[in-house]
């Protein structure tokens, strides 16, 4: 872990480009010396919180297609699928740098042999420069975990895992499967083994106060992670959060109430985290709430806006 001292200090903030915060983007182009775009791949695999392993329902907010809802279709091989997905991004701009990132499902969950052969696939394309796999930390293997060290030396591998939460009851409500030891493990060894970790983090799960949210970035930065995404709770058509939401109608924020705990969790940040993600954009024909998350570029000019406005920068209230 860097010494956070050289990063940052409590009365100034580090410059990132135009950010208040150490953004993905601003760390691409630190590392390649270019802009380099994801595409999400869907390695055709399912879960053990969905084919009876651990549960079958999955977690609660999670959609038909695993989170995978803007991967590819995966009846196509990973090299089409690649080639479709640069297609999408050279219609808008000159694009050379890719990262691969299987994200539908649980992309560690099948047979190692499998695994190698589509994650070779993808990182035998010359101009893909990361391999980066959602997957969860209960599904990483001594066979999965020296599969990744191999690839690892060969293009940098990334893999992110599903937290959402520190807090066991609403880890119990949305039915992650696994509990926190499990997860502290698997970024040791993922460490060990020279692997780069992004966190996913779910921001206003029902029943969670601002004062849990900030406990779990408190937590988070006391791990030995690299990256972080952190998104609010989407409700989608086809879940069982949907029916709660339907029956009980928790909490949802409005733009202005999720900008400012967002705020309050990049502030507490450890600066040396890239920060992945702000807001997510739910697919329009399955989002129920909250509905203003549809337009995603507005809300990032608005959090924008609003760090600036507010004087926030990533670890200004940290203390480590």
């Amino acid at each position: 872990m860097p010494d956070i001292d050289k990063l940052t200090t409590h009365s100034s903030p580090v410059r990132w480009g135009e950010k208040r915060y150490y953004s993905l983007d601003y760390f691409l182009r630190s590392r390649f010396g270019e802009k380099v775009y994801r595409i999400a791949l869907n390695g055709g695999m399912t879960c053990p919180n969905r084919d009876g392993h651990l549960g079958t329902g999955g977690c609660i907010f999670c959609s038909a297609e695993g989170s995978g809802d803007f991967a590819g279709e995966p009846s196509l091989t990973v090299s089409r699928q690649l080639a479709e997905g640069k297609l999408r991004l050279l219609e808008k701009r000159p694009v050379h740098s890719y990262i691969a990132y299987f994200q539908a499902f649980t992309n560690t969950y099948a047979p190692v042999e499998y695994l190698e052969s589509v994650f070779t696939e993808a990182i035998s394309d010359p101009e893909v420069k990361v391999l980066s796999v959602a997957t969860r930390p209960d599904c990483l293997g001594e066979d999965v975990m020296a599969l990744l060290m191999r690839l690892n030396r060969i293009k940098p591998v990334w893999i992110e895992l599903g937290l959402q939460t520190i807090h066991p009851e609403t880890v119990r409500f949305i039915r992650r499967g696994y509990n926190t030891e499990i997860f502290d493990r698997a970024v040791r060894n993922l460490r060990a083994a020279g692997i780069e970790v992004i966190v996913h983090v779910i921001l206003f799960l029902p029943g969670e106060t601002e004062e849990m949210m900030l406990e779990t970035i408190d937590y988070l930065n006391r791990c030995d992670i690299q990256g972080i995404k952190l998104q609010l709770l989407h409700v989608l058509e086809e879940t069982d959060l949907a029916d709660i939401y339907r029956r009980e109608h928790f909490y949802v924020p409005d733009e202005t109430a999720y900008i400012y705990t967002l705020g309050q969790c990049i502030s507490r940040l450890r600066p040396d985290i890239v920060i992945h993600r702000l807001t997510g954009d739910g697919p329009k024909d399955l989002l129920i709430a909250p509905l203003w998350t549809s337009a995603k570029r507005t809300v990032l000019n608005h959090i924008n806006q609003y760090l600036k406005e507010k004087n926030i920068w990533q670890g200004k209230e940290y203390h480590g």
